[in-house]
């Protein structure tokens, strides 16, 4: 089998196929990249958010179109695919619209006597690393900041990801961007690495697992490049008490389910305060009971959707049957389906224990883990004791007693009374193991930007 295909995990069927590319064709790719890039970076930044603002317009146009695409080829609903390319649409828009203010030349104060500015220069052409788990959004986060830059792209998405790859290049083409400015490549690993080897990419973002962040973030450090590294999240939602259990438990469950829990920064860890423990578990049990695999394509109440592949949903259930083995207790769901396709029913799980394995491993799939505490520092310390630093929250009907124990969380995004505020505007990434840079919002167009200084002197 081709490596980069078109799969739909709901029945297991390849329908499509396509070459990975020769060696020849990536030094292809890197020639005009590094070329379109001499011109493009000349372009004013006024033109360069013009082509970006195109693309937005097109994605919009296309949603449809588009959202069909990667609910056939990694399974997420229509209605949740809809809502990813309108997520994509939105930070597509913003660099367009926002971008060049946020890349405009200041002036600094100096002692020496002359005016000193700080510039905010491209770099080059840049490889990106993406994931499956949000075909488009993922892509939108990275590339569109970096066009209005003035920086050309590389692609290697995903290998189930290949007819949506193909649509972002064309949309990219469509949209005015130069042919070679943005580039989607059928890469193989040894070919990553010598696009990252190579003298004419200036930098490397990737989303992706802890594994392949070390991965890339060697060979890119080997190299002098720069990294952007967005990794995996085992993120706490800390509820210390509630006046309504049902609802902030029903809060807990939908996002915890999005894209059937294949989400880096879902809510992975429910650290709930032994006085609403027991109804909160309760609760989520029943919203975990009764489910049935549903069409992605026309998914109706009660019914879920298959996880990206056949490989992922047996690797959640190997997880979930693992904690068990080591004394965690299955509460509801937890079904792997028979034959190839990848459903696996939404899950509760309880008393994993802390000294287990499974304790620190994060399952990227829709399972609700949930911990018992018995004060704020417990809590607290439960939320830190953990690898990996993406996201948190904090929930409490007393919002100031939320932001003491949010303000001390180790994360990179933390919030009070919601699980994650997401929006073009705002920052995305984390700290420890969950990676280093920021994507979105005002300083996600600054990670591979030389912030050059322009001295003249007096």
């Amino acid at each position: 089998m081709s490596k980069y295909r078109v799969q739909n995990p709901a029945t297991g069927e390849v329908l499509e196929t396509f070459e990975n590319a020769t060696d020849a064709q990536i030094e292809e790719a890197l020639s005009s990249a590094n070329a379109v890039y001499q011109e493009w970076r000349e372009r004013s930044v006024q033109e360069r958010a013009a082509v970006v603002k195109r693309v937005a317009e097109l994605f919009e146009e296309r949603k449809e179109e588009l959202a069909r695409l990667i609910a056939l080829e990694m399974g997420k609903s229509l209605a949740e695919s809809i809502d990813e390319v309108e997520f994509a649409t939105s930070i597509i828009d913003y660099y367009a619209v926002h971008g060049p203010s946020l890349i405009t030349d200041y002036e600094i104060p100096s002692t020496v006597p002359g005016k000193a500015y700080i510039e905010h220069r491209p770099v080059g052409a840049l490889l990106g690393v993406m994931p499956w788990n949000f075909p488009y959004y993922q892509v939108a986060r990275f590339a569109a900041p970096n066009l209005v830059l003035g920086n050309t792209i590389l692609l290697k998405h995903a290998d189930i990801c290949a007819g949506s790859a193909l649509a972002i290049q064309a949309i990219m083409e469509e949209a005015g961007v130069p042919v070679g400015g943005y580039q989607n490549v059928f890469a193989s690993h040894d070919q990553i690495a010598t696009i990252i080897a190579d003298p004419r990419v200036q930098g490397i973002s990737l989303t992706g697992s802890e594994r392949a962040g070390a991965i890339i973030g060697a060979q890119a450090g080997a190299n002098l490049k720069k990294a952007v590294l967005e990794l995996g999240g085992i993120d706490p939602m800390v509820v210390l008490d509630s006046d309504d259990v049902a609802a902030v438990a029903k809060q807990a469950w939908d996002f915890r389910v999005y894209n059937v829990g294949q989400v880096c920064n879902s809510n992975k860890r429910l650290i709930v305060m032994d006085d609403i423990y027991d109804e909160f578990v309760a609760e989520l049990k029943k919203l975990a009971t009764g489910l049935v695999p549903g069409d992605q394509f026309n998914l109706a109440e009660g019914e879920f959707v298959a996880l990206s592949s056949r490989a992922a949903a047996e690797t959640v259930h190997a997880q979930v049957q693992k904690a068990v083995s080591e004394g965690a207790t299955l509460v509801a769901g937890g079904v792997l389906s028979d034959g190839p396709s990848a459903y696996y029913s939404p899950a509760v799980l309880t008393d994993v224990p802390r000294d287990s394995e499974s304790y620190g491993v994060e399952i990227f799939g829709p399972v609700a883990t949930v911990y018992k505490v018995s004060s704020d520092e417990e809590a607290l310390e439960l939320a830190n004791d953990c690898a990996l630093g993406l996201g948190g929250s904090v929930f409490s009907t007393d919002e100031a007693r939320a932001a003491r124990v949010a303000s001390r969380l180790e994360v990179g995004m933390s919030h009070v009374n919601t699980i994650a505020a997401e929006s073009a505007e705002l920052p995305f990434g984390g700290v420890k193991q969950s990676g280093f840079g920021r994507e979105m919002g005002p300083i996600g167009i600054g990670e591979f930007a030389n912030k050059r200084l322009f001295f003249v002197s007096a």
